[in-house]
């Protein structure tokens, strides 16, 4: 089985529907007949490992931290107008859900931003609030990763954006 070159022991990548993580390593896997080599993928705030089939990586949506140009995009789409439509909340929190499962982070900060409150706005409902704070967190993760800084100070710096915007 030939090995995925892009991701070696160590790297923080991206998994769509769970944020980053962290590859600890490739592991052999036999089932059945077949051996499989596996990616494992550490996600610390979730306490979950995870492991996907090296040869299945790209189609699963494993992908390494995005560049700075589409977090700087994503920043800019922060500081953007929200853009709330007028459907039902049942239907909106399914597009939010799976533009947060998309794994982009684009997408993810058009629902921070869609679903962002300063505090003399209107009170936010339970699930609101709940969508709002993952997209926040799995956003501010990738930030996070890729500046090299906490976790908090990222939730800072996009909270700063939001409520100046």
């Amino acid at each position: 089985m030939a090995k995925n070159p892009t991701f070696s022991s160590g790297d923080f990548v991206v998994y769509p529907t769970h944020g980053v993580g962290k590859i600890l390593g490739v592991e052999k896997q036999t089932i059945g007949d077949d051996t499989l080599e596996l990616f494992v993928i550490d996600f610390k705030q979730d306490r979950m490992e995870l492991r996907v089939p090296v040869e299945k990586a790209k189609l699963s949506g494993l992908r390494k931290l995005s560049s700075r140009d589409r977090l700087k995009t994503a920043m800019n789409a922060l500081k953007s107008a929200p853009c709330v439509k007028r459907t039902m909340w049942s239907r909106r929190a399914q597009e939010y859900e799976a533009k947060i499962n998309s794994g982009d982070p684009v997408f993810i900060a058009e629902v921070v931003r869609d679903l962002f409150r300063n505090s003399d706005q209107q009170e936010q409902s339970y699930s609101e609030r709940q969508i709002y704070q993952s997209a926040l967190n799995r956003l501010a993760r990738e930030f996070a990763a890729v500046d090299k800084v906490s976790e908090e100070k990222a939730v800072q710096k996009l909270e700063t954006v939001l409520s100046i915007a």
